[in-house]
């Protein structure tokens, strides 16, 4: 609606109605160009502008309560950073492969030997190799890539047991949350290999699978190593899972059972060149 102003008195377009004067209005000159205050991207105008700190102020003054930090939001934000962190740690990786194994292997144990000699491989056929950068056959696959020249890289995982990234990892990042982490092991990997080892390893192995299984990830070898280890999980899916219908023949094809390293490495190359081909 229009208004007109005659004698200081402002009257309505619409019959002869006067609205009397607002004494506390702006005067023109203050609606052109009223005062302001600018909070970053925000502007206040007239009685929002009285605030006697900046945000800057207010952010370095002020201690005040904790709780925040434990509150889901914050989690939100913690949770990305750590995407944000491992996508642009590990964008420019070369091809890689992920090894999974136990932590408590011991560096006497014949399997760390075996974890040294399969990342020396995988290092020499052109591989990075990935672990979860813990002691144990992790350690081991990340000593024989290092030692071979190669890229070794570990994920570390915060735990109340089981400490910190091994000496051998030359890129390495700490996680708190297991979900960040596994989406790095399969992101930047062409392959997996399963050594021997416990719930952690089982865990990643059928996500891995499931993962494939559902055509999330392509072209991606899922590799047991260590019949005598492996074989019994295997033969429990053909005949109880698969047998059930649980699981297909095909399913179950994705899984490769070996105890050569070369087979092992040669599985992997077959497949990278595969997903090259396709791309």
């Amino acid at each position: 609606m229009r208004r007109g102003r005659v004698d200081g008195v402002a009257r309505s377009n619409v019959g002869d109605v006067s609205v009397p004067p607002n004494p506390t209005a702006p005067s023109s000159s203050d609606d052109e160009h009223p005062s302001e205050r600018l909070r970053g991207p925000v502007v206040l105008r007239r009685e929002r502008r009285q605030e006697v700190t900046t945000t800057d102020q207010r952010l370095l003054d002020s201690r005040g309560p904790s709780d925040w930090v434990h509150t889901d939001p914050w989690r939100v934000l913690r949770i990305q950073a750590e995407f944000v962190e491992g996508f642009g740690m590990l964008a420019e990786l070369p091809r890689a492969v992920t090894v999974f194994g136990s932590a408590r292997t011991g560096r006497d144990h014949p399997e760390y030997q075996l974890g040294r000699q399969l990342g020396a491989a995988l290092a020499k056929a052109g591989f990075a190799v990935v672990t979860g950068g813990g002691p144990g056959t992790m350690e081991a696959v990340n000593r024989g890539c290092s030692d071979a020249g190669g890229l070794s890289v570990g994920l570390g995982i915060e735990l109340p047991f089981e400490q910190g990234l091994n000496p051998w990892v030359d890129l390495g990042v700490n996680f708190r949350y297991f979900f960040a982490r596994k989406t790095m092991f399969i992101k930047y990997a062409q392959a997996f290999i399963c050594l021997p080892g416990g719930f952690g390893t089982l865990d990643e192995l059928f996500e891995s699978l499931t993962l494939v299984q559902t055509k999330k990830v392509t072209k991606f070898p899922v590799v047991l190593f260590g019949r005598d280890y492996w074989g019994g999980l295997y033969d429990w899916l053909a005949s109880t899972v698969r047998a059930g219908g649980k699981v297909s023949d095909k399913d179950l094809e994705l899984l490769h059972l070996t105890d050569d390293i070369g087979d092992a490495v040669s599985v992997v190359q077959d497949a990278y060149q595969a997903w090259e081909n396709a791309h």
